[in-house]
């Protein structure tokens, strides 16, 4: 016995061995520039250390402790992680181009090492080293490695569109703060037209809707701990039709109630330094960003001889020229979208040095481009005057993100910005009618985060290996599948030109299939409907397996946001297959009362008159099922809803679900009218008289099929391979 106690201590002081490197890859987003000497070691516990740390630094030890304590990682003296500034422990492999957010990090006798030259670096390699921990059945390992890591865009954020509907809270601002900054994101840019609220200026913004000065410092106050910069966009010249809905601002309006400030009008100049005086008292950042795009009025109203006289490209600069001149006494640069002063780059290199010195303009292109964005961003660069580039998530108008676009926009956009000199990239996400929910987004956001870190052309595919691992906590990697069938289902119904005949599936949720819009739509429903279903029930499946497998996945709302989506693209399919069958069904019954009014003596037809009727308003009919669905949908995108969003801009959306729910129970007020006329009279009211349109002629057998079939869900053990879905071409719609 003395002997196995021995043998038993032995065991458990000796250091724990690598385990075999078959399981030692890594999962990293962003994927850092140099990795060497990867193995897996057994974690028991953990102690963070910090030499000379500075009051910054302690926070990133601190921060790193109880991240690792939260995933399951407790502190005790077992491994250890020192973090050094380089000013104190010297590398010569420190490269000067990773002195300002570069890090190393080295594993060695028990010991990970962190170095960063600067607070920020030193944070980055904290942000890493907690994706370098897994949990797995067998307990905690630390992927440990040799890194060498420093971004290749100075500048990389995210546009936060906070005023088509959703406003975030403050408590969901700061946990995308957090997030962001995991992920190595320094720029969070809220985009306001009328929600900022301003003392000098309290009419526009809805009073549960908008974002107070408090919250405003609080935010800021908050993103500086976490390497930060918040940069706001008050739109300064288009975008604003809440603000000039009211009366006190129609003299500098550029049309009646329209969107589009009118230069040149003594009040405009004066209200924009307004604004932006008090914005910059709220944000004390180096930079201002006053919007400037899609100034569609322009030119109609009150400029129109102006812009007859001198050109459309000549107004809008001139006016560029004079608020950047008004802000001047600020000292911010100025950010402006491109997508309007591009179209006159002659006008853009005549600007004055001193202008142009203050300027940084953000090229948006939010499609993927065979031909590349050069043609966005050399007005800019020919000129002298520094640009950012601008994808998109591909988010707005869209019951769930249109995946493959989006990455694909990400990576040309951030890969052309970089090679023709960009210092920044500005990932966007937009709430267009008013129906985004936040936490869909992240996909997209984090691949943001990787293309504008990583040098060149980031991998799609490596990001989509990992996504699962690193930002949802499940080790099999089940997520990841689920976010490949929601890709494969939202590229079917782009490819088949669906989302561009509903401008967006939104549209494709709300749209009527027996209106005559949702009959021309259904027609290219038809062939996609099974399919369709398949991939987003594949994906509910793998999600449950996900949950069941590992019961402490991180982000819940993220998932729970996934399985939402899935459930509305699969009833875009169920909605269009319930009504063509009613419509066959309501068909077959007049067939069969034509029948038996020409023959009375033939036999019973089957299905009996009444059992069709049934099957379309009764219990378990169709009509119901429509209308139970839209019914758990609505309260589901409601739940939804309030865990990210302020209330204002809620109400909408909701009114849109009893809307449509209503619609359909006035179907079932005319059914059953006509099941009473039945009853009473043995006889049908026509089918367009209860609204339903004729049947669907029969299809021939397509000779392939449309798409691919989700495979078999297989044993949680054993997750398949992600889909690798094709590459989708399309221009998205404007904002």
């Amino acid at each position: 016995m003395p002997a196995l106690c021995a043998a038993l201590l032995s065991a458990l002081l000796a250091p724990l061995a690598p385990i075999a490197s078959a399981q030692s890859t890594l999962h990293l987003i962003p994927m850092p520039r140099q990795i060497a000497n990867v193995q897996v070691i057994p974690v028991n516990s953990v102690t963070v250390l910090c030499a000379a740390c500075s009051s910054q630094d302690a926070f990133t030890a601190g921060d790193l402790t109880q991240t690792l304590k939260d995933r399951g990682v407790p502190t005790g003296r077992g491994l250890r992680i020192v973090l050094h500034r380089l000013s104190h422990y010297p590398d010569s492999s420190f490269t000067a181009e990773m002195r300002a957010e570069g890090y190393t990090i080295r594993y060695a006798h028990r010991t990970l090492t962190l170095t960063g030259a600067t607070s920020a670096g030193l944070f980055y390699a904290a942000q890493t080293t907690k994706q370098m921990f897994e949990r797995l059945p067998s307990g905690v390992v630390l992927h440990a490695a040799d890194i060498h890591d420093w971004p290749a865009m100075r500048y990389r954020g995210l546009h936060d569109d906070l005023s088509r509907g959703p406003v975030d809270t403050l408590a969901f601002q700061m946990k995308l703060i957090r997030t962001l900054a995991a992920y190595k994101i320094n720029v969070y840019s809220p985009y306001f037209e009328d929600t900022q609220q301003y003392a000098s200026n309290p009419l526009p913004a809805p009073p549960q809707g908008s974002i107070s000065a408090a919250d405003a410092r609080q935010l800021v106050a908050y993103a500086q701990k976490y390497h930060i910069t918040v940069i706001p966009e008050q739109e300064a010249i288009g975008h604003l039709n809440n603000l000039l809905l009211w009366e006190t601002y129609a003299d500098v309006a550029e049309t009646p109630h329209g969107a589009v400030l009118a230069p040149g009008q003594p009040g405009s100049i004066p209200l924009i330094d307004q604004i932006f005086q008090e914005l910059a008292q709220l944000y004390p950042g180096p930079f201002l960003h006053i919007g400037g795009d899609e100034t569609y009025d322009l030119g109609i109203g009150r400029t129109r001889a102006q812009v007859d006289a001198q050109g459309l490209g000549a107004v809008y600069i001139d006016y560029l020229k004079q608020i950047v001149t008004s802000l001047e006494p600020l000292h911010r640069k100025i950010l402006f979208w491109g997508d309007i002063a591009q179209s006159d780059p002659e006008l853009l290199k005549a600007l004055p040095p001193q202008i142009k010195r203050q300027l940084i303009a953000v090229a948006w292109g939010y499609s993927p481009n065979p031909h590349g964005f050069l043609r966005v961003l050399r007005p800019y660069t020919e000129a002298g005057i520094p640009v950012w580039v601008a994808p998109a998530i591909n988010n707005y108008r869209q019951v769930w993100p249109n995946q493959q676009l989006a990455l694909e926009d990400i990576q040309e956009f951030t890969r052309d910005g970089q090679r023709y000199g960009a210092t920044g990239q500005l990932n966007t996400l937009w709430n267009d009618d008013g129906e985004s929910l936040a936490n869909m987004n992240w996909y997209g956001i984090l691949f943001g985060a990787a293309a504008a870190w990583q040098h060149g052309r980031s991998s799609i595919t490596t990001f989509q290996d990992s996504f699962a691992q690193v930002f949802l906590g499940d080790p099999l990697g089940l997520l990841n599948q689920a976010q490949d069938e929601l890709t494969n289902a939202m590229t079917l119904l782009h490819d088949n030109k669906v989302i561009a005949a509903t401008e967006g599936s939104d549209g494709l949720f709300w749209l009527d299939p027996w209106s005559s819009d949702g009959q021309v739509v259904a027609a290219r429903m038809r062939p996609i409907n099974s399919a369709l279903r398949l991939y987003a029930e594949h994906a509910l499946t793998l999600i449950a397996q996900a949950k069941a497998q590992e019961p402490n996945l991180r982000q819940p709302d993220a998932i729970s946001a996934m399985e939402f989506g899935a459930r509305r693209i699969d009833f875009l399919g169920l909605k269009f297959q319930l009504a063509d069958e009613m419509a066959s069904e309501y068909a077959q019954a007049q067939a069969t009362l034509q029948t038996l009014q020409t023959n009375p003596s033939a036999p019973r037809p089957r299905p009996s008159v009444p059992a069709l009727l049934s099957d379309i308003n009764g219990v378990n009919g169709r009509l119901q099922d429509i209308i139970d669905i839209y019914s758990r949908l609505r309260d589901m995108y409601a739940e939804q809803w309030n865990k990210t969003y302020q209330p204002d801009g809620l109400r909408p959306v909701l009114e849109h679900y009893d809307y449509t729910i209503g619609q359909w129970y006035a179907r079932v007020d005319k059914v059953r009218s006509a099941q009473r006329q039945w009853s009473h009279s043995r006889t049908l009211p026509p089918a367009a008289d209860l609204g339903i349109p004729p049947p669907p002629q029969p299809q021939p057998a397509p000779t392939q099929s449309p798409a691919p079939t989700p495979s078999p869900t297989p044993p949680p053990s054993l997750p398949p391979s992600p889909a690798q879905t094709p590459a989708a071409q399309a221009t998205a719609p404007t904002r």
